[in-house]
């Protein structure tokens, strides 16, 4: 065999192994984990500040891996075409071809890029030096390519310069948890807990506090024996206080307040006045987002605040432990029971009180009722129905089927929930 045959084939390996290089580093650096590269980095990694600077600059990236793999390919098979032609004659132009096609799609595409994407970030870290030396290397091409490319976009009335990421960061990581919780990489509570944290700028008061019907208060113009009886039999720390009637709210009581000033009395339940323990009334809007008001809570180192309308009318009551709630979910009793109103029947369904909040029933029983138009159960059959409706009407709602069980004069007391059934799981998936 000639020496220029030799020189021309070791030449075309050489090439084909740079092709690889190249289509791997693509697939590894654009599928690393943002997360990952950036802890690394913070911690001192250089390759991983290499590989965060490309990833940064990702359309040079690309643009300087596409140019060094097309510049590769083209060689080599020019040189394949050549050896072919000079071992076969006419014949081995189309010798080359096939050769070339299945080196290229199995050795060069398929290869290198299953590897990086079953390790991306491995990869990523070891390519990240010699890649950024290509890109820089290459930025006066690539530069000129993303010009023209850009130039010819905006003929087509298309300008990618002004077009940003769609995805905030908060949908980047819901959707993460929601991956990882579908691969199984995230328990359910685990899964809630973070989803929960992430929806505190999207909640609202009026969705998770306690409604004014169902507060407990005192009334101020009770003598003080029979006020005492309430505050020690009541399993609160915190008690609204209130006048005349229990939408006036005067003030909140603390039952260790009370206590105190009992013990400093000496048992003399006279000497005590309910009024001058009551610290003032903190009122806030329903408007409200949980995670504004669980900052204000910190800031002013309070546990529970009255809720009021656009009005000024009481609608209700939230405490800290409302919001912490909300994130880590309801601490369950020594009985374990699922929930406050809330009991399974035989035939698969649920009886849930009107009162139920739909978030935390979602959270609890794993459902996709929509919360969106009502916080309890009660509202969205109310908005569902457009009506008042009666006991036994029913109504479905995303394949969820929602039946009025109990009505006490307006208000939907008791409703039964029969949840779709669960997809049967089959062997393998079909695309």
């Amino acid at each position: 065999m000639d020496t220029p045959i030799i020189f021309s084939i070791i030449a075309i390996c050489a090439l084909l192994f740079l092709s690889a290089f190249f289509s791997g580093s693509e697939t590894a650096l654009t599928a690393a984990s943002r997360a990952r590269i950036h802890h690394l980095s913070r911690e001192g990694s250089r390759r991983a500040v290499a590989v965060r600077r490309l990833i940064q600059h990702k359309e040079s990236l690309i643009g300087a891996l596409l140019l060094g793999n097309n510049l590769v390919n083209i060689t080599a098979s020019a040189l394949a075409t050549s050896v072919f032609i000079h071992l076969f004659g006419d014949a081995g132009v189309a010798y080359a071809t096939i050769a070339m096609t299945a080196l290229v799609l199995i050795f060069l595409e398929v290869l290198p890029k299953t590897y990086a994407i079953s390790n991306p970030d491995h990869l990523a870290l070891a390519v990240a030096p010699y890649v950024l030396t290509i890109t820089r290397l290459f930025a006066p091409v690539v530069n000129g390519v993303q010009r023209i490319v850009r130039l010819t976009l905006r003929l087509f009335g298309i300008d990618i310069s002004a077009q940003q990421n769609v995805l905030s960061a908060h949908e980047e990581i819901r959707g993460m948890v929601e991956l990882h919780a579908s691969e199984g990489g995230l328990i359910k509570a685990h899964r809630d807990m973070l989803g929960s944290i992430l929806d505190l700028d999207e909640v609202t008061l009026d969705e998770v506090m306690i409604h004014r019907s169902n507060i407990t208060a005192i009334d101020a113009d009770e003598p003080i024996d029979v006020l005492f009886e309430q505050i020690v039999a009541c399993p609160y720390t915190r008690l609204p206080l209130w006048q005349d009637n229990p939408d006036n709210i005067i003030g909140v009581i603390n039952v260790k307040d009370v206590l105190r000033a009992y013990r400093t009395s000496k048992g003399d339940l006279t000497a005590i006045d309910i009024r001058t323990l009551a610290t003032a009334p903190w009122f806030v809007p329903e408007t409200t987002t949980l995670r504004e008001q669980l900052g204000a809570f910190l800031d002013r180192h309070a546990h529970l605040a009255l809720v009021v309308d656009e009005y000024g009318a009481l609608m209700g009551m939230v405490t800290l432990e409302d919001i912490l709630e909300e994130i880590v979910g309801d601490i369950t009793d020594e009985h374990d029971r699922l929930m406050s109103g809330v009991r399974r029947r035989p035939d698969g369904s649920v009886a849930v009180d009107g009162t139920v909040h739909i978030r935390e029933l979602n959270r609890k029983m794993d459902w996709s009722l929509p919360d969106e138009e009502a916080a309890t159960v009660a509202g969205l059959v109310l908005h569902v129905a457009e009506r008042i409706p009666n006991p036994g009407d029913a109504f479905e709602v995303n394949e969820f089927k929602l039946e009025v069980l109990r009505r006490q004069r307006n208000q939907i007391t008791s409703v039964r929930i029969t949840p779709p059934p669960k997809p049967v799981a089959t062997h393998g998936d079909d695309i």
